[in-house]
C-alpha cells in the first residue's frame, strides 16, 4: 500500500489558516504604517542569495553560517543560501545603487527568512521580519530615530511603556574597555560572544577569566558624559523615551558587523521575558562591495515574537477578525446559482465585497452561516426575484430590509 502523505507542515514552519492570516495581516499592516509614518520606503529582494554574501569577513555570524543556513548547490554549480537575515541584502542593494541614491536612505521590508535551528517558543526555522534601515547618516540622530521607530512599532499595537524595556550599549565603547584591559582582537571577539550569552549562563565570570587570563569586571551604570552612548541616551530622553530605557553592558548583539550603538527590546512580562527585537549601527558593511563604506543603522523584529508579545499582553483582543464579505448572495437552490453570480458581479463592480453561497444547504442554514462569518448583508435569490428583478437587501445586525432593483440596492450601499 502506498504510504499516505502527512498533513503536517515542514518542521519549524507554519500553515496560515484564515484566522492566523488575519493576525499576520494585522501585524504586517501595522508594521508598514508605522515605518511609513517615519518616512521609510518599502523594498524587497529574492529569498535566494549567493552564499558568499554571508561568509565575507565582517558580514558573518559564524555559528549561523556554519550550522543554521539552508545552503545548497544549484543546477549551475553555484552555492546558494536561503536568506537567514536581511541586513547583508540591503547593504548589497545600497552599495549597488550608491551613485543613484539620494542619501540618507530610509528603507523597510518584511522579508521571509530561514534558519535551520531548533524550533522553540519565539523561534522557528521560517519567519517573517520587519527590517528597518537608514543609510548615510553618521550622526547620533540616526541612532535616536531608529530606536524611536522600534519603540513606536510596539506603541502602535497599544503596548504600554511598562510592557517592554529598551536595553542599549555601544560596541566601540566595549572594544575600548577590552583594549585597556590588554585583550587582543581574538580575545575581544570571544568576549563579545560571551557577553551576548551572559543572561543565559551561570558561569560568566569563570568563562571570562578563561578568555582574559585574569578576572574580568565590567560594571556600567551610566554612560560617560560626551560619549556616543551618552549622547544617544540623552537624545532618546529628549524626545520622550525615558521610562523604559536602560544601559546594558551585556547587550552586544550576535552579528560581527555591528560597530557602535546596539540595542535590544525585551518583553517585561514574567511569562514571556525574552528579547523581542534588536539592531544597531553597522558602518562598514557596504564596504565589502567596494568603494567607501556607507554608514548604516537598522533593526529587525520577527513575526513570531511579535505575536507572542501581543498575545501575552492581550493586545489582539477585538482588533483582528477574518475578512468577511460585506454581502452574501443566497440562491434558494442550484437553479438560481448563475443568476446569483450575475447579481454578485454587479455589486463587486461597485467595489462591494460580495460572495455567493453555492452550497446545497437550506436557505435558513445559509442565512445562519452568513451571520456566523460576520457578513453585514444578505440578498436572497429565488424564482420570484429572478422574474421581477426586485430584491430584498437584509441587514443582519438590525434585521431591517430594503427592497429595490440591483442598481437601487447598490446605490444604498455606496
Amino acid at each position: 500500500m502506498e504510504k499516505k502523505l502527512s498533513t503536517e507542515s515542514y518542521k519549524g514552519t507554519r500553515d496560515f489558516y484564515p484566522e492566523d492570516m488575519a493576525i499576520q495581516r494585522y501585524i504586517f499592516e501595522t508594521w508598514a504604517k508605522t515605518a511609513e509614518l517615519f518616512g521609510f520606503e518599502r523594498y524587497d529582494a529574492s529569498i535566494l542569495e549567493p552564499s558568499e554574501l554571508y561568509k565575507s569577513k565582517g558580514a558573518e555570524n559564524e555559528e549561523m553560517v556554519r550550522e543554521q543556513t539552508y545552503t545548497f548547490i544549484d543546477r549551475g554549480d553555484r552555492e546558494v543560501t536561503l536568506r537567514p537575515e536581511m541586513t547583508p541584502t540591503v547593504a548589497r542593494m545600497v552599495a549597488g545603487k550608491r551613485r543613484d541614491l539620494n542619501f540618507p536612505v530610509r528603507w523597510y521590508s518584511i522579508p521571509n527568512l530561514f534558519r535551520y535551528e531548533r524550533p522553540q517558543r519565539g523561534r522557528l526555522r521560517e519567519h517573517w521580519q520587519l527590517n528597518c534601515d537608514m543609510f548615510g547618516v553618521d550622526d547620533i540622530s540616526a541612532d535616536v530615530e531608529m530606536i524611536a521607530l522600534a519603540y513606536n512599532v510596539l506603541k502602535a499595537f497599544g503596548a504600554k511603556d511598562s510592557d517592554f524595556e529598551i536595553r542599549i550599549n555601544d560596541r566601540s565603547w566595549l572594544n575600548g574597555i577590552f583594549g585597556d584591559f590588554g585583550l587582543n582582537q581574538d580575545q575581544s571577539k570571544q568576549m563579545l560572544t560571551l557577553l551576548d550569552r551572559k543572561e543565559k549562563i551561570t558561569n560568566f565570570d569563570e568563562e571570562a577569566e578563561k578568555i582574559c587570563g585574569k578576572p574580568f569586571i565590567l560594571d556600567l551604570e551610566e554612560p560617560e558624559n560626551g560619549s556616543r552612548l551618552y549622547d544617544v541616551c540623552k537624545g532618546l530622553q529628549e524626545i520622550g523615551i525615558i521610562k523604559n530605557l536602560k544601559v546594558s553592558a551585556s547587550t552586544v548583539r550576535g552579528f560581527n558587523y555591528y560597530t557602535s550603538t546596539v540595542f535590544e527590546i525585551f518583553d517585561t512580562s514574567p511569562t514571556n521575558n525574552r528579547s523581542l527585537m534588536g539592531g544597531g549601527r553597522y558602518d562598514n558593511l557596504t564596504g565589502l562591495f567596494g568603494g567607501d563604506p556607507i554608514s548604516g543603522m537598522g533593526f529587525g523584529l520577527g513575526d513570531v515574537t511579535m505575536r507572542d508579545f501581543l498575545e501575552t499582553h492581550n493586545l489582539l483582543d477585538g482588533k483582528v477578525s477574518i475578512t468577511a464579505p460585506t454581502l452574501m448572495v443566497l440562491p434558494i437552490d442550484a437553479s438560481q446559482n448563475i443568476e446569483a453570480e450575475k447579481i454578485a458581479m454587479a455589486f463587486r463592480n461597485a467595489h462591494i465585497r460580495t460572495a455567493v453561497d453555492l452550497s446545497d444547504k437550506k436557505i435558513g442554514k445559509k442565512i445562519s452561516h452568513a451571520d456566523e462569518v460576520g457578513t453585514s448583508y444578505i440578498l436572497v435569490v429565488g424564482a420570484d426575484e429572478t422574474v421581477s428583478q426586485i430584491f430584498t437587501l437584509k441587514t443582519l445586525a438590525t434585521k431591517s430590509e430594503t427592497k429595490g432593483t440591483i442598481s437601487e440596492l447598490i446605490a444604498s450601499l455606496t
